[in-house]
């Protein structure tokens, strides 16, 4: 929001002055494109990693007497839980040694009663040993009234694109920090969550997430536009008056346990104080523009005229325009094509993987109009790609 600028550039600029030295990850041309508010991309692998910070030691955190329990380790509190498709049946999640264990390909579950405003109150572990990397390793969710995702992933030396880490508003905003312990110890995760009120079409206060991982703080007020939602940019708009809890199913037996809410007051204006919100538009053309100028300095030192190279400056068209960049990705996606159709058919699929690049770099930017997709550049590669099939995997 605009009346905390200063605020929210304080608080970018901290969080990537703590986070210069730490490799990105991830894959370009992947979530929505920045827009007017959001300099970065959505998964974006420019943006900076959250820094490592030593959780504190694990505490005993006990449902307080107001709290509603919905998971105690008991099989009993198994009935507060449904399976979320089909809709209503039983979860075929179990409860073993006091936690509540995903069965992988058994479906996301949600509580049976629906709640809002709240303070919650969740403990997971990620599987040990650990196995896979990235987005495959320990993953699912923690969705507040089913539509706002806390990410639960084993970043523990794991790294993958900054706002799906650990603690994330998932495909919104990175945690401040990684606090978590080692694989297959217990996470303690405390949110307060605020949904955003509406009267009619305009917001009267906005939503807000404050999130502690392991009594680390990595989430201080992130203001909630809407519902979360892999690839794509959150959209402001009301969420439900009320909502189940949902925990994902993301093929990981990610355990959980000790699992209570207690509902919130109502709202009032002071409690909109402080939110962090998106950026005005001056200050994301001005962060834009910066993530360009790293992104086209980052091309400088690959080799000159190489695909990689050739690649990253059409990156950086994603976050500032630039004709000679433009004109020269055009001008790749036409040689690409050309030689394609210049190679029999026995050679054909050796390039397949470069040709695959450019079109995944086109495809991205003519999607986005950051290339006009009229193009005949475009056109002609994307009829090569799906003339052999090679869109569909």
């Amino acid at each position: 929001m605009s009346t905390h600028s200063s605020i929210i550039t304080l608080s970018v600029a901290t969080l990537i002055a703590a986070t210069a030295q730490a490799a990105s990850t991830g894959q370009p041309f992947y979530g929505d494109a920045p827009d007017a508010t959001h300099p970065w991309c959505v998964h974006d692998w420019n943006r900076p990693q959250p820094p490592r910070v030593e959780p504190k030691p694990l505490v005993d955190a006990k449902s307080p007497a107001d709290a509603v329990v919905l998971f105690d380790g008991t099989e009993a509190s198994l009935a507060n839980w449904e399976a979320e498709k089909p809709q209503g049946e039983p979860t075929q999640w179990v409860v073993k040694d006091g936690a509540l264990l995903c069965v992988p390909k058994s479906g996301y579950i949600r509580t049976k009663s629906t709640f809002s405003d709240c303070q919650l109150h969740v403990e997971w572990a990620a599987p040990t040993p650990p196995q896979g990397e990235g987005q495959g390793r320990g993953n699912s969710g923690i969705f507040v009234e089913g539509a706002v995702e806390c990410q639960v992933l084993d970043n523990y030396d794991n790294p993958t694109y900054a706002d799906g880490s650990a603690c994330s508003i998932y495909s919104v905003c990175p945690p401040l920090a990684n606090a978590l312990r080692l694989p297959g110890e217990w996470q303690q995760i405390d949110i307060t969550f605020r949904r955003p009120v509406y009267e009619g079409d305009k917001l009267v206060h906005p939503g807000y997430a404050t999130i502690y991982c392991n009594g680390i703080l990595v989430q201080d007020k992130t203001q909630l536009e809407g519902g979360t939602g892999h690839k794509g940019r959150s959209l402001p708009g009301p969420l439900p008056e009320a909502g189940p809890l949902k925990l994902q199913d993301h093929g990981n037996p990610v355990r959980f346990r000790n699992i209570w809410y207690r509902p919130l007051p109502p709202r009032v204006a002071a409690d909109d104080e402080g939110i962090h919100g998106p950026m005005s538009e001056q200050e994301t053309a001005a962060k834009r523009k910066e993530i360009a100028a790293m992104v086209r300095a980052a091309a400088a030192k690959l080799p000159a005229q190489s695909l990689d190279q050739s690649l990253r400056l059409a990156e950086s068209l994603v976050y500032e325009k630039d004709e000679a960049i433009a004109k020269s990705v055009i001008a790749l996606a036409a040689k690409t094509t050309a030689d394609a159709k210049q190679l029999p058919a026995d050679k054909i699929e050796s390039q397949k993987n470069d040709v695959k690049r450019v079109w995944d770099a086109m495809k991205y930017l003519t999607t986005f109009k950051i290339i006009d997709p009229s193009e005949a550049a475009w056109t002609e590669l994307d009829g090569i790609v799906k003339s052999h099939g090679w869109d569909k995997h």
